[in-house]
C-alpha cells in the first residue's frame, strides 16, 4: 500500500490491500443529484464538496462494488475519510443502500471498510436519516442469513460507527484506531481517550479482535471461509477424548488472526461419534460419585483451550458481549476443521460463568443460527457466578436468554461436557438430546457440597450424598441426559 499508514489509507488503498491481486470492480448507483448546495441550500456546499472530489480523486465519501479476498468473493464497501470527513450524506446514504442491496441480490457477504466522522451536518436531517436507510439494508441482508463484516480504521465515529460498524456480525478493528459513538471535538473535555480507541473497545468487549495489519488479510480471509454463506452443513462431530495431563490452563480470545488458531484438528464425521476415537479407549469410569467429582476438579485434566486447539485448524474468536462486558471465562468464536467445516464454538473454561459470558453465548449461538452454522459447545463450570455483582449485572436475564438461544436454534448443537456440570449455569449450554460426557466429568442439580449442607448433613456425608445425586458419566447415560461416554 502506498500509505504508511493503513489506518488512514485512501478507501481504494484499503481496498487494494484485502483484494490484492484478484482485483475489484466497482459499482455506482443509479444517479440522483443533489439542489444546489444541498438539500439546505448550505452557502458554500458545493464547493466544499467540489475541493473535497479534487484533493481525493472520489465523488462522494463512499466506494464501492465486488472484489474477492482470499478465495472468497464478496461485496466490499470503502469510506473516503478525505472526502469530507468520512461523512455520510444523502448521496452517501444512496452507495451504502446500493451495496447492501448488491449483496442482497448476489448473495455474498458485505465487508466493509470504515472511517468516518459520522452525519454531514450540511446535509441536516437528510444526512441524519440515512442511518435509517443503513439499518434497514442491514436487517434485510441479516434476513437473508448474509454475513457482514467491518474492519474500522481511523477513525470511525459517529453514525457510521453505530450503524455499519458497530452494526455487522463481527468487527474488526486497526491498531490504534479511534473508535467511538462520540468524535474527538464532542466528547468531554476530560474523557480517557483509551475509551474511544480500538484497543478500548476491544477491552470493553465491542470489537472482537484488534488485527495487525499485515494479518488483516488473511484474517479476513478465514472469516469469510467461516462464515459462508454455506449450503446446508452436517452437525458438529463431537469432539475426541484428550489424556489426562495433556490440557492447559484457559485462555482467552486472542487480538489477530493467529491469537487462536488451533494446532491439530480432530478426525471425526458426525454428531454422536468421537472425533478421535480411539485415543485412551479403556479410561475408567469414576466408582463413585466423589470419585466423578474430585476427577472433574482435577486441575490436571484437559480444558476447554486443548479441546478446542485439538478440534480446529483454525479458530476465530468473538470477544465481548456487546453490552460492554466481557468474560475471560467463557471462549466463542468460529472455527474452521482441516476438512474445512464451519462450527461455532461456545467452551466454558472450568471458572463460574458471568453474565457477559451468557449473553457472548447466546450472541454466538443466535449468529451460527442465522448463517446455517453447526454449533459446539463445552460444558466446564462449578455454576454460574453467584456474587453480587453478578446479580446487578443480570445474571438471571443472561442464563435465561441462553437457554432461549439453544432451544431456538434451527442448527444442530453438539455438546461436550468436559468436566464440572454445575446446575442451571452448566446446563444452559447444553445441548437437549445431543449432549455427551467425558469420563473425567459430572453433572449435577447441585453441587454435592451444597446439598449436603441445605440437607444439614455432616461434611462426612458428602460423598454418599455425590452418590444419590447420580452425577457420575454413566448415570448421565442411564438416565438419559447424556447420548455416550468420550473416552
Amino acid at each position: 500500500m502506498p500509505d504508511a499508514n493503513p489506518a488512514r489509507a485512501t478507501a481504494r488503498e484499503a481496498i487494494a490491500l484485502l483484494t490484492g491481486a484478484a482485483g475489484f470492480t466497482e459499482h455506482r448507483p443509479s444517479p440522483h443529484p443533489l439542489p444546489p448546495d444541498g438539500p439546505l441550500g448550505w452557502a458554500g456546499y458545493d464547493a466544499a464538496r467540489e475541493r473535497a472530489s479534487a484533493r481525493t480523486g472520489e465523488e462522494e465519501s463512499v466506494v464501492y462494488g465486488t472484489g474477492v479476498v482470499g478465495d472468497r468473493a464478496c461485496v466490499l464497501l470503502s469510506f473516503e475519510f478525505g472526502f469530507l470527513g468520512g461523512s455520510l450524506g444523502r448521496q452517501t446514504g444512496d452507495r451504502l443502500a446500493a451495496a447492501y442491496e448488491l449483496a442482497l441480490t448476489r448473495r455474498l457477504p458485505l465487508l466493509a471498510l470504515v472511517a468516518t466522522g459520522g452525519s454531514r451536518m450540511q446535509e441536516g436531517m437528510v444526512a441524519l436519516t440515512q442511518l435509517q436507510r443503513v439499518a434497514a439494508a442491514s436487517v434485510r441482508l441479516r434476513a437473508a442469513g448474509l454475513p457482514q463484516i467491518a474492519v474500522v480504521r481511523d477513525p470511525t465515529t459517529g453514525g457510521g460507527w453505530a450503524t455499519v460498524g458497530a452494526g455487522a456480525d463481527v468487527v474488526l478493528a486497526l491498531p490504534g484506531a479511534q473508535v467511538g459513538f462520540a468524535g474527538s471535538r464532542v466528547r468531554p473535555p476530560d474523557a480517557d481517550p483509551y475509551a474511544y480507541s480500538a484497543e478500548g473497545q476491544f477491552a470493553a468487549g465491542q470489537v472482537d479482535a484488534v488485527v495487525p495489519t499485515d494479518e488483516l488479510p488473511a484474517t479476513v480471509t478465514h472469516w469469510l471461509r467461516a462464515l459462508g454463506p454455506h449450503e446446508e452443513l452436517p452437525a458438529a462431530p463431537v469432539p475426541g477424548a484428550l489424556p489426562t495431563g495433556g490440557g492447559e490452563p484457559g485462555a482467552g480470545p486472542g487480538t489477530g488472526s493467529g491469537g487462536g488458531t488451533g494446532a491439530g484438528p480432530g478426525t471425526g464425521s458426525g454428531a454422536g461419534t468421537p472425533s478421535a476415537a480411539g485415543r485412551d479407549p479403556v479410561a475408567r469410569l469414576p466408582g463413585t460419585g466423589r470419585e466423578a467429582v474430585a476427577r472433574a476438579r482435577d486441575p490436571r485434566r484437559p480444558r476447554a483451550a486443548a479441546y478446542l486447539a485439538d478440534y480446529f485448524a483454525v479458530r476465530l474468536p468473538l470477544h465481548g458481549d456487546r453490552s460492554g462486558s466481557t468474560d475471560p471465562g467463557l471462549l466463542c468464536g468460529f472455527g474452521l476443521r482441516a476438512d474445512g467445516l464451519p462450527v461455532a464454538y461456545v467452551a466454558q473454561c472450568g471458572t463460574p460463568t458471568r453474565p457477559a459470558g451468557y449473553r457472548a453465548a447466546a450472541r454466538t449461538i443466535r449468529l451460527a443460527d442465522r448463517l446455517g452454522i453447526p454449533v459446539l459447545t463445552l460444558v466446564d463450570t462449578p455454576g454460574a457466578a453467584n456474587d453480587a455483582e453478578a446479580e446487578r449485572a443480570g445474571a438471571g436475564a443472561a442464563i435465561a436468554d441462553t437457554f432461549a438461544a439453544i432451544a431456538a436454534a434451527r442448527v444442530p448443537v453438539t455438546t461436550l461436557v468436559i468436566g464440572e456440570g454445575g446446575s442451571g449455569g452448566a446446563l444452559a449450554l447444553a445441548a437437549p438430546g445431543n449432549t455427551h460426557v467425558t469420563v473425567d466429568s459430572y453433572f449435577s442439580v447441585i453441587a454435592p457440597e451444597l446439598a449436603a449442607a441445605i440437607l444439614k448433613r455432616p461434611p462426612s456425608e458428602t460423598g454418599a450424598t455425590a452418590d444419590q445425586l447420580r452425577l457420575r458419566p454413566q448415570d448421565l447415560v442411564d438416565l438419559g441426559f447424556a447420548r455416550s461416554i468420550v473416552g
